[in-house]
């Protein structure tokens, strides 16, 4: 990934408390998986349009969810799709991604099943030898409740089984990663756009994390990014969620690893 973790904060203002803000104001808040990509192109917004605010916030998707009801946000951010308690919300795909099951690169596994993968992160097995590995002790780092990409990695993976409790947690793909990129004992998972040398990802059931295999749909962890809203925008949010779904930004989301949208 292309240093976007690290917050384009001249470019982005990130205030979650400003709620709709001045006239002149887009306020996008949610999903941490879908944030530095909205970043990315709310930078490049703004600088067509020097007299609009895009201020983009994370949070995780159900807070994003949380933040459009409450009038705190007039677009979310979700990375995974609603569920039917949201379905009074509108839903604008505004790209796709696969989710990387990622582990340190001196690990000698190269490759899981997604029952292999359920049972590391059940806490059945606790040695990569017993997954096909060298000998080692599984160290299994999830993501936070209300997490996005940790509903989607439930749904795709879990299949209903829980993760153990002894599971360590982080708040954000950009934290996972660090962990996982300094403990050569870990396995979790993140947004395959952020995948970068310093993990690695596993195949799945015999196919590689690509965006070439998630864009194919043979790739069987893939999910949608979402912008979701209540009721109609209002007409300087919908400029802003036209031109994410323009060519323009679009190309952008595919050089960052996105899947852009037909």
């Amino acid at each position: 990934m292309k240093a976007l973790l690290p917050a384009l904060a001249a470019a982005t203002v990130l205030a979650w408390g400003c709620g709709r803000g001045r006239d002149g104001d887009v306020t996008v808040a949610g999903s941490t998986s879908v944030q530095p990509f909205v970043e990315l192109i709310a930078e490049e917004y703004m600088r067509e349009h020097p007299d609009v605010s895009v201020i983009v916030q994370g949070g995780g998707s159900t807070a994003g969810v949380q933040a459009v009801r409450e009038g705190a946000a007039t677009i979310g951010m979700v990375s995974r799709s609603l569920n039917e308690q949201e379905k009074d919300l509108k839903p604008v795909t505004i790209a796709r991604d696969g989710i990387a099951l990622i582990v340190h690169p001196s690990n000698g596994l190269r490759g899981v099943t997604k029952e292999q993968a359920r049972d590391m992160f059940t806490g059945q097995v606790r040695d990569f030898a017993q997954v096909g590995g060298k000998a080692g002790l599984v160290r299994v780092v999830t993501r936070e409740e209300g997490s996005g990409t940790r509903g989607a990695f439930a749904e795709l993976i879990m299949e209903g089984a829980t993760i153990t409790d002894e599971a360590i947690v982080q708040d954000s793909n950009g934290s996972m990663r660090e962990v996982i990129a300094h403990d050569p004992a870990a396995i979790g998972y993140i947004s395959l756009g952020l995948v970068d040398a310093s993990v690695r990802a596993l195949s799945i059931d015999g196919v590689a994390a690509t965006r070439e295999n998630v864009k194919s749909g043979v790739y069987p962890l893939r999910r949608p990014f979402l912008f979701v809203l209540k009721g109609e925008p209002p007409a300087i949010a919908q400029a802003f969620i036209d031109f994410t779904l323009s060519a323009k930004a679009q190309q952008l989301l595919e050089e960052e690893g996105l899947i852009a949208v037909e």
